[in-house]
């Protein structure tokens, strides 16, 4: 059957890709061919950057209002177009229902918050030495952004990384990812019907590897916000760096749940399920090591690996469902070569590495040491490690081992060891009493080290995407 072409959209219309070429984009649930879309090259980004840069003449004049009226008018008709939303999700990432509504309605609120940072843009005075003189500051749109964003979020982040951008007066140039190409040309629609002029906005698809580097470098870029992994990252922040262009990057970690000996025990088991297999594993916030004080582990081991057999595998619209499919191919290689790598050092499954077509149920594993992928990469799979702590200042040093962390959980009832180990993970984001994976549009999201660099938010957001104009007056 053949399968209509996704095209770019750029100036505000679609547009085929110069050469004529396209690449499927397959369904992670059986690897049938869903859709067809035009597969870009320098040709494409040039005229999507050119066409940024020729609308942020105008936008840049914007008024707050105006700003904010489109991105509320967006989130009225996300909310509005949540069922085909959704069934996108499930359909084009393999997202079961519940990750797919929980995205949806992260992405609503993020389009409202980022509304009123377009009213944010505020300057400054200083008090000048010369007599008579007003000295004033002001913020100013810096043109073009550049977004590159992931499959396994990519309504969050493709609204996150264009929303803000937009709120403070830029344009944008969005490259997403191969896998989602019907998702993104339903949020430029979004936009579009939102009242977003023509050209603010510019998506373009096609394969990272081929075009990644044409847009990063294209002159009028001003700014990068990138979402991946930690390699293709940090190349695009050398790029940047010889640019001189602004960078943000979100890469992920090896995350730790940490269960100390005064935890409630039933609280951290199903945090460690829910943040080590929602959406199979396959979020950079995942908690993909589970670090137990000894007094607890066998205890907390036995309830875990109960609860990870009984996770849902079903239907994908089923709410109860919380594994799917794994990505693609090379993902589902990734995780075998990751357990095979694990076992082949001595590491023990307790339960799952067990495949039922694209899916591989719950894993959970011990035995892992530093010198294996599993500890060193990230897996992206619904496979958790136990670790066994000799006491709190044990755990941390074990969580702290980690090649590098995004998010971090720990479960005590004690508040001195909460704001220690609050204070002492070497992570951005340390949650006590819950899971690793949190999002609220206001905080300052993101990591350090290889983990990332900047942050995404809304205050953070206002630095990454306005400059600075220093002006002076006399009378």
């Amino acid at each position: 059957m053949n399968q209509p072409t996704t095209d770019h959209w750029i100036a505000g219309t679609h547009h085929a890709s110069r050469s004529d070429r396209t690449f499927e984009s397959l369904a992670p649930e059986d690897d049938s061919v869903i859709a067809r879309a035009a597969r870009g090259d320098a040709r494409d980004v040039t005229f999507a950057v050119d066409s940024a840069a020729a609308a942020f003449e105008a936008f840049r004049e914007s008024s707050p209002s105006q700003r904010e009226s489109i991105l509320l008018h967006t989130a009225e008709l996300l909310d509005q177009r949540s069922a085909q939303f959704r069934d996108l999700l499930i359909r084009e990432i393999g997202s079961p229902v519940s990750k797919a509504m929980m995205e949806i309605g992260i992405a609503t609120r993020v389009l409202k918050a980022n509304a009123a940072m377009a009213r944010r843009m505020t300057g400054r005075t200083y008090k000048s030495d010369v007599p008579g003189r007003w000295s004033l500051g002001f913020r100013k749109p810096i043109g073009v952004v550049a977004s590159i964003t992931p499959f396994n979020v990519p309504l969050i982040k493709g609204i996150k990384h264009s929303s803000m951008p937009l709120a403070t007066g830029n344009t944008v140039v969005w490259l997403p990812s191969e896998q989602t190409p019907l998702i993104a040309d339903a949020i430029a629609r979004l936009y579009h019907d939102a009242g977003l002029p023509a050209g603010a906005l510019n998506v373009v698809q096609g394969l990272g590897a081929e075009i990644g580097d044409d847009l990063v470098s294209a002159a009028p870029v001003r700014a990068v916000s990138f979402t991946g992994s930690a390699a293709v990252g940090r190349h695009v922040q050398t790029l940047c760096g010889s640019h001189g262009k602004r960078v943000t990057l979100e890469l992920g970690g090896k995350n730790p749940l940490i269960v100390l000996a005064d935890a409630d025990l039933d609280a951290a088991v199903a945090a460690a399920v829910r943040g080590g297999f929602i959406y199979q594993g396959q979020i950079c916030m995942a908690s993909s090591r589970v670090i137990v004080d000894r007094s607890l582990v066998d205890a907390f081991t036995e309830r875990f690996v109960a609860a990870a057999q009984s996770v849902g595998m079903g239907d994908l619209t089923d709410p109860k469902t919380m594994i799917g499919p794994i990505i693609s191919a090379k993902a589902r290689q990734r995780i075998r070569d990751h357990l095979a790598d694990a076992l082949d050092g001595g590491a023990n499954v307790l339960c799952g590495n067990s495949w039922t077509g694209n899916r591989v149920n719950p894993t959970v594993i011990t035995g892992v040491t530093s010198a294996m992928k599993l500890f060193r990469e990230e897996t992206f799979g619904p496979v958790v490690s136990v670790e066994t702590a000799n006491d709190r200042h044990h755990a941390l040093e074990l969580a702290n081992a980690s090649p590098g962390m995004l998010s971090a959980a720990v479960f005590t009832n004690d508040l001195d060891a909460a704001m220690t180990f609050a204070d002492s993970l070497d992570a951005s984001m340390v949650h006590v009493n819950d899971m690793t994976i949190q999002q609220e549009p206001e905080v300052p999201f993101g990591g350090d080290g290889s983990a990332g660099f900047g942050r995404e938010g809304m205050e953070t957001g206002i630095e990454d995407f306005t400059t600075w104009k220093w002006v002076t007056l006399r009378g």
